[in-house]
C-alpha cells in the first residue's frame, strides 16, 4: 500500500479517538445568527420560489433547519438552492454528503472534481459534479460551511469538525448546494450560471452562520 493512502485512514482514527473522549461530551447546538429563510431571496434578478422537503425526507437528513429553492419556475428553474444547517452533529444527526446521496437518487456523476472561484472575503474551493439521470444533465456544485471556513474536501472538513469539537465544543456546519439544468450540451453555460451565484451565497451564509 502506498504510504499517502494511509492518511485518510489515519484521519479516521484519529478523529474516531478525539470523538471517544472529548468532543462527545463537549458539543452542543449553536443557533443562527438570523433565519436560513433570509438567504437569497433573490440571485441573479431572480426571485425565489420556496419549497418544502416531506418529514420522513427531513428526519433521515437530520438537518436542524433548511431552504430549497427554486429561481426562475419551479418545473423549469434556471437553478435551485439547497442550503441544510445542523446546529450540532452528532452520531445519527450530521451531514449527508451529496456524493452519496445523488446516486441514491438515481442521478449519475459523469464528471468529478473541485473549482477556486472567487470572493469578496478571498477565493474558495467547491466541489463540482455533472450528474445524469434518465436523459437529464445538470451540474451540482456543493460546500459544506460554518465554524468561520468554506471547505469541500470530506477528509478535512470531517478532521476539522473533531478537532472542532474537541477544541470548542463546537460542531455546527450547513451544507450548500447549488443545482443547474444542462440545457443541450451547453456545460459551460451551466457553469457559468453556478459560479455566478457561488460568491453572493457563500457571502450570505456567512451573515447568518454563527461565528467561530
Amino acid at each position: 500500500m502506498a504510504s499517502g493512502s494511509w492518511i485518510p485512514a489515519g484521519i479516521l482514527a484519529a478523529g474516531c479517538m478525539i470523538n471517544g473522549t472529548v468532543a462527545a461530551r463537549r458539543a452542543g447546538p449553536v443557533p443562527l445568527r438570523a433565519p436560513l429563510a433570509t438567504v437569497a431571496p433573490t440571485m441573479n434578478g431572480l426571485a425565489a420560489i420556496d419549497d418544502t422537503i416531506a418529514a420522513d425526507e427531513r428526519r433521515v437528513a437530520g438537518m436542524s433547519s433548511y431552504v430549497l429553492r427554486f429561481y426562475g419556475s419551479r418545473t423549469a428553474p434556471t437553478f435551485t438552492i439547497y442550503v441544510g444547517y445542523y446546529d450540532e452533529q452528532r452520531q445519527g444527526k450530521s451531514i449527508h454528503s451529496p456524493k452519496n446521496c445523488l446516486p441514491g437518487d438515481g442521478w449519475e456523476p459523469v464528471e468529478s472534481g473541485a473549482r477556486t472561484i472567487a470572493t469578496a472575503t478571498g477565493p474558495v474551493t467547491v466541489n463540482r459534479y455533472r450528474v445524469v439521470n434518465q436523459g437529464h444533465n445538470a451540474m451540482v456544485y456543493y460546500w459544506y460551511q460554518g465554524r468561520g471556513r468554506v471547505a469541500h474536501d470530506e477528509f478535512k472538513v470531517k478532521y476539522e469538525l473533531l478537532r472542532d469539537a474537541a477544541l470548542h465544543g463546537r460542531t455546527e456546519e450547513a451544507l450548500v448546494r447549488i443545482v443547474v439544468p444542462v440545457t443541450g450540451n451547453d456545460v459551460a453555460h451551466a457553469d457559468s450560471v453556478a459560479t455566478s451565484v457561488v460568491a453572493p451565497l457563500v457571502s450570505d451564509m456567512k451573515r447568518v452562520l454563527p461565528t467561530l
